[in-house]
Formats: structure tokens, C-alpha cells, sequence
């Protein structure tokens, strides 16, 4: 699969390079409209996800985006979906053979901390896999033994914390809890978790950050905060007020990107 889709994409975009991907959360697709590339749905890609969650369009964007050369996806597998935590496995693979070094992941989160409120954006300079699941649980080479001390590229990181210095915007660090969904966690879950260190829960990105490692990429991630987490808010948490309240910290993650990317 990882050849066939990887023969398509070259075909279809007329063999465009890749320097960085990116996979884009909950309500967040909006970035694609920004990279003069070319679309081609996933629908099109042996391995790629299917449509499985509204607010995911379900494409690949391979073009230029603030003078990188970038394939967006808009989408991904959740492994409450189908059950698979290695979902982006082969969709990964496929932009890393086409010449990806980087991976940046964003996702949409509920925050436990009153200087992170809905609306901002976390930085990502580690996680909690509190799930326990792991993508790369029954590979057989020796390969599966990643190291994640430094999962999250400091270099990286520092580019865009420069770049979100530069544009006047907050960009904290923090540690993303991933917990599997689809139901949202309880307020008792979430206590638990702030005890443990996390500042933010999530349904996503730590697999495709083992998965990124795994495959040699350098990697990065950021968090749109949509709700404060159970318990500490007055929201009614769901994924429409997730999908409603992305897109305002979308617009200050674009404003970063713009800044950041050309520079990596």
C-alpha cells in the first residue's frame, strides 16, 4: 500500500517534493485553503483513513506553504474509530518515503489550566500515553524499541515559539494526556490526570508521534484549546462546541505556521 499510494501522490502532484507534514485536527482542515498545492482525497490513497469523524474533511494537500514544502492531512484515525492505534501508520510512511523529515501534529484538547483557556494553543513538549495502547505493538523488528526522551524536536519547538514571539501570541508548553475516546473523560479522570502532570486531554497525536519517531521523523505538535476539561469549565462539552471553538485558536496556529515553517 505504502508504494501504491505513494505512485499516486507523485503522479498527481507531478512529483512535488515534501520537506514537512502535517496532520491537522478537529476543526482545523482550514489551513489547507492556504497551500497553493494540489487536493487528492483519501478516498484516492490505499491506507489512508476513511471519512470517520465529522470535521475531517479527509484529504492530502501536497504544495507550498510559507516557502515549505508541505503535505497537509485533513484527518486522521482515531483509534476509537476501528480500534487500531496504528491508524496514520501507513500514511506516514508514504510522505516519509516521498522525502518528509518533520511531522507536525495539532490536535484540539480540553485544558486543566486557567492560564490556558479555549481559544489558545499549548506547545507539546511531552505526553502521557495514559491509554496504554501503542502503535507499534507487534512489529517484529528491533525498530519498535523507540526512544522518546526527546520525542518532541527542541529545535523545533524553539522555531515556534520564536515564531509565535514574533507574532504577539501566547504559546506555552505543556503535557498532553492521550486518552482514547470517543466518550469525553470524566471529572474524577481529570483530577487524576492533573495529578499524574498532564496539562491537557486529548484523543490524539501520541500514536502518530511514536509512529513519527519510529520512522526517523523530526517532530513537533501543538494543541488548539476548545473547552476547559470536565469538572473545570461551564461549557457542555461535545465534539460540535470542539468543531465551533477550533477554529479560534486555528487562526492564531496559522499566523505561527506562516512565521515558522520556511525557517525549519
Amino acid at each position: 500500500m505504502t508504494e501504491s499510494a505513494a505512485q499516486i501522490i507523485r503522479d498527481r502532484t507531478g512529483g512535488a517534493p515534501i520537506r514537512i507534514a502535517m496532520i491537522l485536527g478537529s476543526g482545523l482542515g482550514g489551513l489547507v485553503d492556504e497551500v497553493d498545492g494540489t487536493a487528492i482525497p483519501y478516498a484516492d490513497l490505499p491506507g489512508f483513513p476513511g471519512a470517520g469523524v465529522s470535521g475531517h474533511s479527509g484529504q492530502l494537500v501536497v504544495g507550498r506553504l510559507a516557502g515549505a514544502d508541505v503535505a497537509l492531512m485533513a484527518g486522521r484515525e482515531h483509534y476509537y474509530e476501528h480500534g487500531r492505534s496504528d491508524g496514520m501508520r501507513v500514511p506516514l510512511e508514504v510522505l516519509q518515503a516521498l522525502g518528509a523529515e518533520i511531522l507536525i501534529a495539532t490536535n484540539a484538547c480540553g485544558s486543566f489550566r486557567a492560564d490556558i483557556p479555549p481559544g489558545e494553543l499549548m506547545l507539546l513538549d511531552d505526553h502521557i500515553n495514559y491509554s496504554g495502547l501503542n502503535p507499534l505493538i507487534g512489529e517484529p523488528s528491533d525498530r519498535r524499541f523507540v526512544n522518546l526522551t526527546e520525542a518532541y524536536d527542541p529545535a523545533l519547538r524553539a522555531g515556534l515559539r520564536a515564531a509565535a514571539e514574533a507574532e504577539g501570541i501566547a504559546l506555552p508548553e505543556g503535557v498532553y494526556a492521550w486518552y482514547s475516546g470517543p466518550s469525553f473523560e470524566t471529572p474524577a479522570e481529570i483530577r487524576m490526570l492533573k495529578m499524574l502532570g498532564a496539562d491537557v486531554v486529548g484523543m490524539s497525536t501520541v500514536p502518530e508521534i511514536i509512529l513519527g519517531r519510529f520512522l526517523g521523523l523530526r517532530c513537533a505538535a501543538v494543541s488548539v484549546v476548545t473547552n476547559m476539561a470536565a469538572g473545570l469549565g461551564n461549557e457542555q462539552i461535545s465534539h460540535e462546541h470542539t468543531k465551533a471553538s477550533a477554529p479560534l485558536g486555528a487562526a492564531k496556529l496559522k499566523r505561527i505556521l506562516g512565521r515558522a515553517l520556511g525557517g525549519f
